[in-house]
């Protein structure tokens, strides 16, 4: 079994993989790590893990992670299963690395379009040739939110909530409609104009926000919350097996 873990600057997903199937899956604060991963290997014999972390990981950490397991951290030098043509592949973060390598294994010979809504919304796109070519980086739902309260006297701070009606009739509603319906609309918007251009583009929604804005987007896109897991297990086995 190999492990795939996901960390953020304050919260962690870790997966648990049999063959190429999630067996176990936990989200946590990332002060929890040593504690969790401690609870993950006595429960399940861990023979492989690799770890992506957009946090900077202290000393101390790394030392304990490289007794239980000994992983592989994912870094712009790590072995992919694509052809990276981003204009400044140095820069490439983690998350996106992993879900250029879900696309290629789940979609394979396909032009995909990852989108991943999380504290940012990132778009990400790999052709059927497996070349990574780049996508966009924009401002996720929270922050928007966020944004507007922040930068302004008297709006505010409110909670994500799905929009009835595009109209809004108060301060509220307005402010939902402009961040989540402007979300939706700047997402369908990017996907049309993929689309002119690969017309048989494949999408998938991945992220925190997956469920919430599926409901709300149009039809056809592959909602998957798991990509960046399922793609550190894919640069995983790409490393096992080319050694």
């Amino acid at each position: 079994m190999n492990l795939s873990i996901d960390i953020g600057n304050t919260r962690a997903k870790l997966a648990v993989f049999q063959d190429d199937n999630i067996i176990d899956f936990i989200a946590f604060d990332t002060s929890e790590l040593i504690k969790i991963i401690k609870k993950i290997i006595s429960k399940y014999t861990i023979s492989a893990s690799i770890i992506a972390s957009v946090a900077t990981i202290s000393e101390k950490i790394s030392e304990e992670l490289k007794k239980l397991l000994n992983p592989i951290y994912v870094t712009n030098q790590t072995k992919v299963p694509f052809i990276n043509r981003y204009g400044t592949p140095k820069t490439l973060g983690v998350d996106r690395i992993a879900l250029a390598a879900a696309a290629v294994k789940n979609y394979p010979k396909k032009n995909v379009l990852v989108i991943d809504a999380g504290t940012c919304i990132t778009f990400d796109f790999i052709n059927h040739k497996k070349e990574y070519l780049g996508g966009a980086i924009s401002l996720g739902i929270e922050m928007r939110y966020k944004a507007l309260h922040t930068f302004t006297a008297k709006l505010p701070l409110l909670e994500p909530k799905e929009v009835d009606d595009f109209i809004g009739f108060n301060t509220n509603t307005s402010i939902h409609s402009g961040v989540v319906n402007g979300v939706c609309q700047e997402i369908n918007g990017v996907i049309n104009q993929y689309k002119k251009k690969y017309p048989d583009l494949t999408v998938v929604l991945t992220g925190g926000n997956t469920f919430f804005l599926a409901k709300q987007l149009k039809s056809g896109i592959f909602a998957n919350p798991n990509f960046v897991l399922e793609g550190l297990h894919t640069v995983l086995t790409h490393n096992l097996t080319n050694d």
